[in-house]
């Protein structure tokens, strides 16, 4: 029988992730990590009663500490810089997939699993990365920074469900958190309030600056630099002749740069910190496909390898607000080939 740790968080997804590992005859035990101490307490009532109704142990393993020094204090430091940060891609490296297989390895643990919305494939020695066959709830792009150690651990039941499927199931198992809605927020980062978080973070304020145009003409005092990011409108509080959108920060000179929606285009990128899933490395310039937003709709690219853990990307049309600190994550067809930091 394989012994598997199933990541739970308190929500549906996880929660019929271990009910269809059960199901499947493993010996399932749920893992939850506490990130953040007030936020999380009755997430970890639930993910204890889904536990209790599936009749497997739970552990509550305390990792804010971690959390905070890995995914928080980093997340306000690039914001700091000048760039906008994605956290859930630094936590599910740094913390919730790191946590989880150090738990497996030190309690004899055959496999994890988490309830993300992929797939895997083994072929030739490599475990890929692929796609959800739902791509409404795909996942994949949040995942590019897992090495092979790790995804030759890891079980994704959830990669060929819909939601509503998923849903379905929980009721059927008789799980509370069938209906429990799912979060739109980065979870340490309520109804959407960054400035507020990263103040109390860093202990800084962040002081009024002059917004200016691209020949440094002033516009207006913005709220102190935090409060913008790359290829925003809304929210400026200026009436100008135009409609300008944030192109990009000085932090140096405490600027916010604003232009025209047409100065928000470029076709090509360069990214650090790259991970490679589908190879070790990029032997020759590489055609896929490749996005720098979640949500994006991929479009095609050429990339090429600039130095160890770098890449420079060039796009066949231009992308709209490429921003420091976001991900491009590269395609090919259903397989995610690998990934990167933007600069």
């Amino acid at each position: 029988m394989t012994k598997t740790a199933a990541a739970i968080s308190g929500g549906v997804d996880s929660a019929v992730c271990a009910h269809l590992l059960q199901q499947a005859g493993h010996e399932v035990h749920g893992v939850m990590l506490q990130m953040i101490c007030k936020e999380s307490s009755l997430d970890a009532d639930d993910a204890q009663a889904v536990c209790d109704r599936l009749g497997i142990p739970f552990h509550l393993l305390d990792k804010t500490q971690a959390f905070k020094e890995k995914v928080m204090l980093p997340f306000a430091h690039i914001y700091e810089s000048g760039g906008t940060p994605n956290p859930c891609v630094l936590c599910n490296k740094a913390v919730k997939f790191k946590y989880v297989l150090e738990f497996a390895d030190e309690n004899g643990f055959d496999k994890i699993a988490t309830g993300h919305y992929v797939q895997t494939e083994n072929q030739n020695g490599r475990t890929l990365l692929k796609r959800a066959k739902y791509l409404e709830k795909d996942q994949s792009y949040m995942l590019y920074t897992l090495d092979q150690k790790t995804l030759k651990r890891c079980i994704f039941p959830l990669g060929t469900y819909t939601k509503t499927q998923i849903r379905a199931l929980a009721e059927d198992a008789g799980l509370t958190v069938s209906a429990k809605k799912d979060s739109q927020d980065i979870c340490f980062v309520p109804n959407g309030k960054y400035a507020e978080v990263i103040c109390r973070l860093t202990g800084k304020t962040y002081p009024p600056g002059r917004f200016v145009d691209e020949s440094g003409r002033i516009l207006g005092t913005h709220r102190g630099i935090i409060n913008y990011t790359i290829g925003q409108r809304r929210g400026l509080g200026l009436a100008l002749e135009q409609p300008m959108y944030v192109k990009c920060k000085d932090c140096a000179k405490n600027e916010v740069i604003l232009a025209p929606e047409s100065a928000l285009y470029t076709k090509a990128l360069d990214a650090e910190h790259v991970n490679f899933i589908a190879f070790d490395k990029l032997e020759q310039p590489l055609k896929c496909t490749a996005k720098t937003r979640y949500s994006q709709k991929e479009e095609e690219a050429t990339v090429f390898q600039t130095g160890t853990g770098k890449i420079h990307v060039e796009f066949k049309n231009p992308q709209r607000a490429v921003t420091s600190g976001q991900s491009v994550v590269l395609y090919d067809g259903e397989y995610l080939l690998g990934g990167g930091t933007i600069l």
